[in-house]
């Protein structure tokens, strides 16, 4: 498949040499490990990129099955949630069971986006519900993914053709990260778009012995930008340079933290 048809097929476009540039890798345990031990981290920092309230410590006494006071058992019910959609993410890891398909990310779907999303576990389309979805850009105004139609055969296409052109990418991160980015831009759920495709782009990562990508909460408002710009330019070259520095490639990753933690100590609230 040429260049031009693999981006036909996922509808953008993105520098294939940066892309495919080295990434840290040791062993499918080793990368499950890391991403276990770092469980109410990834928890928390998702949360955070939802404008969930909880602190990091409020997290960490949540996880541990002691209920935090004075927050919104909605924002609670979302933490655990997002916790139960990772251990089942480890899990299939685990098992060699995880695999780049519809049912692995309705799986997911159905536990992360449970009494949120306005239905979860199937497609825009798949249930009763026929309304349509955008995302707002702000000022680059909306982006407005393929219309809800009853059944959601439109979307399912759409899918399986993304689905099948990633799988003549063998680079790992690219394809993982060109998923993420396939997913979040089709909107194939009513919401929890961003967050199960980050979901389906860790077990691709983990299941190549590559570091998950955690994007820390001090970095929303960076990865909200380039959402953005991805959005509206179709280019998703900024993202995924920006995914990479979060786990995969672990010289810019721990230059991303060295540059928060300085921030963090540097500041009067320190």
């Amino acid at each position: 498949m040429t260049d031009d048809e693999l981006f036909a097929h996922l509808g953008f476009s993105w520098d294939r040499e940066s892309a495919q540039r080295d990434v840290d890798s040791s062993s499918v345990r080793a990368a499950v490990a890391s991403f276990d031990r770092a469980m109410a981290g990834h928890v928390w920092a998702a949360a955070v990129l939802e404008g969930n309230p909880f602190t990091y410590p409020e997290v960490q006494t949540l996880l541990e099955g002691i209920t935090v006071g004075g927050r919104k058992v909605s924002d609670a019910d979302q933490i655990l949630r997002l916790r139960d959609a990772y251990v089942l993410l480890r899990d299939l890891v685990t098992s060699e069971q995880f695999v780049l398909a519809k049912p692995t990310s309705d799986a997911i779907h159905a536990v992360l986006a449970r009494n949120e999303a306005l239905e979860s576990g199937h497609f825009r389309g798949e249930g009763d519900e026929v309304a349509n979805v955008s995302v707002n850009l702000g000022a680059r105004g909306t982006h407005l993914p393929a219309p809800t139609q009853p059944g959601g055969a439109n979307l399912r296409e759409i899918f399986d053709r993304g689905v099948t052109a990633l799988d003549h990418i063998d680079h790992p991160f690219e394809r993982a990260s060109a998923y993420f980015l396939f997913a979040a831009d089709n909107q194939f759920y009513f919401d929890g778009n961003k967050r199960t495709g980050r979901s389906m782009m860790n077990g691709v990562l983990m299941s190549a012995g590559i570091e998950a990508v955690l994007i820390p909460a001090q970095s929303r408002e960076e990865f909200n930008s380039l959402m953005t710009q991805f959005h509206a330019e179709r280019d998703a070259t900024a993202m995924m340079d920006f995914l990479a520095s979060c786990g995969p490639r672990q010289a810019e990753t721990s230059q991303r933290w060295d540059a928060i933690n300085a921030q963090v100590r540097s500041s009067p609230d320190a």
